[in-house]
């Protein structure tokens, strides 16, 4: 029987395939098949399976693996779908067991709230977003606090477990024994194993004390260090950083730490690397909690993506150390700060620094070293930058001369460095703009490696530090260590995996580092204008400001080469991304998974174009809401809706297109007349039979309708909003804030007027953003370069947008869809309604109206790809609201992707996530907030009796709800 008849889901379609052809790695390998199982049961009839066939079994987990650990040929088993229990929390022995397919963050997050935030669990690497338990035990993971809590090794109790042959087996220190007793195959395999171990540890006990664990971050290689009897024999420790060769991980019994009750953070400013790296052994005599390095580079392309706004809590410098204190109260950890600031500027290498006591400074000095080091995926050129020499590690005390031997290297190479790391563990993480595409580049990549790997073995140091070896290292561990320590590797590998079936080619019998590499093949991306020798690997990096530059999009569409795996699209929490893959879980609704499908047809017909017609990217694209979150939130900056809207365009063209693209698509269009006519058009909207066809067109029967206003209506409201000639700010109103909401108009115009400004009106235009999220291009560059020659009036007034998906589209699309200085000119005018009052609360004006007590806020997508989310936040912090409860992702409509039949019920299960939690946790009278008109219209769909408002009422003086 088949495992597809036993029940188990396993895929071998060609868009799965692409999907799980890559990690985060620089390395392509294409599975046979991928398999999900659901439970223990299932794991072992697959892992059995596969054995009987001798297929080759790569166990993956977030696919977050930049070392090319999770990428293999034969069956790929994705654990992170659903073994993803947590249970048994023991909070006296300060213990919990996690399948191994639990994100850490979330297991973080339950953890802390279960034992009401007196324990934690400590690793926190930077992918802990979407890194799962099994994985980062591979990997033996740390974070950035390792100096404090150790990696992942340190964590691991227990381990539960399925071998080669299907052995079902629990494992810790000082024992390895069948899980049911009555499994006599288990029972059997259990005891073979202990005994091999033992026999293992006893004849080698020499090479194991001399040559392994020396250093903090010593994870090349297997870590037998473990199975020495002062260790007792921790068969669980000796598997973590085996990276999935020798068992597939179940499940883990990992260790919980008390959480600190406060922080402070100490930030120093150096002239360079090599110099900060000095200090690192008096910050280490303080007993920190972290000590992170990062070094200008990081801080620049932090500045260029995130703005200037991002960094400037930062000390003077060219390079820096964040070094942070756990204490009881804050004035005990700013004085630690203070004493070791005090030692430093005497030592006479700090430059400057910075206490940090405020938590919200203190997170967002963090988010430079966690978000700056994502971003380091691309230089500010667009060039991309890669992993490969990313997770060396030295002693501490040594890494200031590592440092000052390795980046003289690196020059050598040509090669430009982006670094920072755990610089308290002596790990550095370093991304190099290596040419992956060329055999000359190739060859100076193979070079500099073999060079740097010598260099740190010279050094005391480890390959790896915290990524595991993978196809980036494995054929490396030759220079690292004697060939009778890879000996007793290779026995360690053979005990557990005879056959060799497990993650081949890993640590053991190792594949070529050079070879498999993604890029080779993969057709050079260029500019719109053709200009390949001036592009060459480049693609254009949003900037804070600079949105404006032309997409690379030929031969690849919505920037979808740049992605390189890290998965942040995969996370459930933070930014907006990706609201599809935090309804389904699925790896095909993920911002990755979507750029990997595009990128392998781009591989196969050397362009992404024409690409609709291909199913694989029907499906993979087809619950993509074309919300933007990804244009911002990917830290390589892809673009799935732009990707979506062009690939629709280019299918369409001079073809029938879907009934939702005319009525919905051409819905601006449809408006002037419909609230001409709105007593009969609302009466449309609500006879069952017009709604049943409506649904057999596309039009969602089940999807709450908004009310078409009258003509008259809006006339009187634009006429109450008082425009004058010659203003100080302009309104542009749009049309769904005509047809739908004529009373924001008057309330807008009220409230700048009450700020200190004159508001006049644009003249009337339409910006074509549902052309283009129907992929109407041509259509809607028309109505961009109207509405650009009629916005554009010689003047740099604000003109102030009240839909946000209006705004952000003159202020990212009109660029891009038009170009020309003229777009360019309005793009820098256009605030949304939210950017603009925020700015003259800055300037000092408050509303007069009262704040209600509680408010729920919905930021569109759109509005937060290209604004930011964080103005209406502010806002309702000054205006004095105590109670803010925020939903932090897409409503689930976005657009017309909401309103369509085919997509109503995904719009609800998207909703599930964020916006409907939120409305619950909030109290039935408080202020729900939905500037956007989709967000509104998903509020009416979740609660009838609620209903979304836009900022400018909620703020209006004349609003009478909120008056005293």
């Amino acid at each position: 029987m088949s495992l597809r008849e036993q029940g188990i889901e396993v895929d071998d379609s060609s868009r799965r395939l692409s999907e799980y052809s890559y990690d985060a790695s620089n390395y392509r390998v294409r599975p046979a098949a991928v398999a999900f199982p659901g439970s223990v049961d299932d794991l072992r009839k697959v892992v059995r399976a596969c054995s009987a066939s001798n297929v080759p079994t790569i166990a993956r987990g977030g696919g977050t693996s930049m070392a090319g650990n999770a990428i293999g040929e034969g069956l790929v088993i994705d654990l992170s779908r659903r073994m993803v229990s947590v249970e048994g929390l023991d909070a006296d022995q300060a213990t919990v067991w996690a399948d191994a397919g639990v994100v850490l963050g979330e297991l973080r997050s339950y953890v802390e709230k279960t034992t009401h935030g007196k324990l934690t669990f400590a690793p926190d690497p930077s992918s802990m977003t979407r890194a799962t338990i099994g994985g980062s035990i591979g990997n033996d993971a740390c974070g950035n606090h390792s100096v404090a809590y150790g990696r992942m090794t340190q964590h691991v109790k227990e381990l539960e477990l399925i071998t080669a042959d299907g052995a079902h087996l629990h494992a810790g220190r000082d024992f390895l024994r069948a899980v049911d007793v009555t499994d006599h195959h288990s029972v059997v395999r259990a005891s073979e194993l202990l005994e091999g171990l033992n026999e293992l540890a006893r004849a080698n006990m020499a090479p194991l004390r001399v040559e392994l664990q020396k250093i903090p971050r010593q994870v090349s290689g297997y870590h037998l260090g473990h199975l020495l009897p002062e260790n007792g024999l921790d068969i669980a420790g000796a598997l973590a950083g085996s990276e999935g060769t020798c068992a597939i991980i179940v499940r883990a019994k990992v260790g919980l730490v008390p959480k600190p009750r406060t922080t402070a953070l100490l930030c120093l400013g150096y002239q360079d690397t090599i110099e900060s790296a000095r200090d690192v052994m008096t910050i280490l005599a303080a007993k920190p909690s972290a000590i992170e390095g990062l070094d200008a580079s990081i801080v620049d392309i932090m500045r260029h993506r995130r703005g200037d706004a991002s960094v400037d809590s930062l000390p003077k410098g060219q390079a820096f150390l964040m070094v942070e204190f756990s204490a009881e109260t804050i004035d005990q950890a700013a004085s630690d700060c203070e004493r070791l600031a005090e030692k430093l500027r005497a030592d006479g290498r700090i430059v400057d620094h910075a206490i940090v006591t405020e938590p919200r400074e203190r997170a967002k000095l963090w988010r430079v070293r966690e978000d700056g080091a994502g971003l380091s995926s691309r230089r500010i050129d667009g060039v991309q930058t890669w992993p490969g020499w990313e997770d060396s590690a030295v002693a501490p005390e040594r890494l200031a001369d590592y440092l000052a031997d390795l980046l003289p290297l690196v020059k050598k190479y040509g090669y430009t460095a982006f670094m920072y790391g755990h610089f308290g563990a002596g790990c550095v993480h370093m991304r190099l703009d290596y040419d992956l595409r060329s055999d000359a580049g190739r060859q100076a990549f193979s070079d500099f490696t073999h060079e740097a790997a010598t260099l740190v073995v010279a050094h005391g140091g480890s390959l790896s530090g915290e990524h595991g070896d993978g196809r980036a290292r494995g054929e490396l561990l030759e220079v690292m260590y004697s060939r009778e320590m890879l000996a007793v590797f290779k026995a360690f590998k053979h005990l557990w995996d005879p056959a060799g079936i497990l993650n081949p080619g890993i640590i053991v019998d190792p594949a070529p580092f050079s070879a498999s590499l993604a890029l080779e093949g993969l057709p050079q991306p260029v500019s719109d204008h053709g200009e390949v020798g001036a592009v060459l690997d480049a693609a254009v990096v949003p900037s804070s400001e600079n949105r404006e530059l032309l997409s690379v999009v030929s031969p690849f569409m919505g920037n979808t080469h740049a992605c390189i795996g890290v998965g942040r699209c995969r996370a459930t929490t933070g930014g907006f991304m990706c609201p599809s893959y935090r309804a389904t879980k699925d790896e095909k609704d993920s911002t990755r998974g979507r750029a990997r499908v595009l990128q392998e047809l781009t591989r196969t017909k050397g362009t992404s174009h024409d690409g609709w017609s291909s199913p694989e990217v029907r499906e993979a694209l087809d619950l993509c809401l074309s919300c933007k979150a990804c244009s911002t939130d990917c830290p390589t900056g892809v673009d799935i809706a732009e990707a979506k809207s062009q690939l629709v365009d280019e299918h369409y063209r001079g073809r029938l297109r879907p009934f939702t693209h005319y009525s919905i698509g051409w819905l601006p269009r449809w408006l002037p007349l419909l609230t001409r006519v709105s007593t009969l058009a609302n009466l449309g909207t609500r006879i069952g039979l017009f709604r049943a066809l409506g649904e057999l067109l596309g039009v969602s029967a089940r999807r709450r309708l908004p009310d078409f206003a009258q003509s008259a209506r809006i006339r009187q409201r634009i006429r109450e909003a008082g425009f004058t000639g010659n203003a100080d700010i302009l309104l542009f109103i749009d049309s769904f804030t005509r047809a739908f909401r004529p009373e924001v108009v008057p309330a807008a115009a009220r409230i700048f007027r009450e700020s200190g400004s004159s508001v006049g009106c644009t003249p009337d235009a339409c910006c074509g953003l549902t052309w283009i999220s129907t992929g109407q291009r041509d259509g809607a560059r028309r109505r961009l370069a109207r509405l650009i020659s009629k916005l554009d009036d010689g003047t740099d007034r604000d003109i102030v947008v009240l839909e946000p998906s209006c705004a952000a589209t003159i202020r990212d699309e009109g660029p891009k869809l038009v170009g020309g200085a003229a777009a360019a000119r309005v793009a820098a005018r256009v605030r949304s309604f939210s950017v603009a009052v925020d700015e003259a609360m800055q300037r000092g004006w408050k509303p007069k109206t009262l704040p209600p007590e509680t408010a729920v806020l919905q930021t569109h997508c759109h509005e937060h790809a290209v604004f930011g989310s964080g103005a209406q936040k502010r806002i309702l912090e000054t205006w004095g609201v105590p109670n803010l409860v925020e939903s932090s992702s897409c409503c689930g409509v976005a657009g017309n992707f909401g309103f369509e039949a085919e997509h109503f019920d995904m719009s609800m299960k998207v909703a599930k996530h964020s916006v409907i939690p939120a409305l619950a946790k909030g109290d039935s009278d408080a202020l729900v907030l939905t500037d956007g008109f989709s967000c509104a219209m998903q509020v009416s769909q979740i609660d009838p009796e609620r209903s979304g408002k836009h900022l400018a009422l909620a703020l209006d003086p004349h609003n009478a709800r909120w008056v005293d």
